[in-house]
């Protein structure tokens, strides 16, 4: 039986968090069903951030996403400013990627400003066979050996 969990918290700009879900014995997988971000100060300053969720530690924190980085679970673009106009948001989810590790958030505005951001991460969880188990932590084991960006 699934049943989801969600996590929020606040970054500022340029920093990376670990969300914790390994277990010892890995039979609980996760798929991301949702990765939400707003500004702590909506419509006050001109924001353009971008969001990333990945498998393993990110050493490139920034603003560029590329999608044959196999480490990348989701990402987020969050766009507002002081004009009338819109905020805008577009969120890419890999959703057939299964994972039983921690993984990774972190936020960067492109447009370089510092305001602090929140997310929010809503998972699926699904029970694992033993070899389920076994072949997504060996899976996650090789992708911390791979340097992010490299096609898996």
């Amino acid at each position: 039986m699934s049943k989801k969990i969600s996590y929020r918290g606040t970054l500022a700009m340029g920093l990376e968090e670990r969300i914790s879900l390994a277990t010892i014995r890995g039979k609980i997988g996760y798929t991301i069903t949702k990765f939400e971000m707003i500004s702590v100060s909506p419509g006050t300053a001109n924001v353009e951030m971008v969001g990333k969720i990945t498998k393993v530690k990110d050493p490139n924190i920034g603003a560029e996403v590329k999608f044959t980085n196999s480490n990348l679970l989701a990402v987020n673009y969050f766009r507002d400013g002081t004009t009338n106009e819109r905020p805008y948001t577009q969120t890419i989810i890999f959703d057939n990627e299964k994972f039983n590790q921690d993984i990774f958030v972190n936020i960067t505005d492109a447009g370089g400003a510092t305001i602090e951001c929140n997310y929010f991460i809503e998972l699926e969880t699904i029970n694992l066979s033993e070899l389920e188990s076994t072949m997504l932590t060996l899976k996650s084991l090789r992708d911390i050996s791979v340097s992010p960006g490299t096609p898996s």
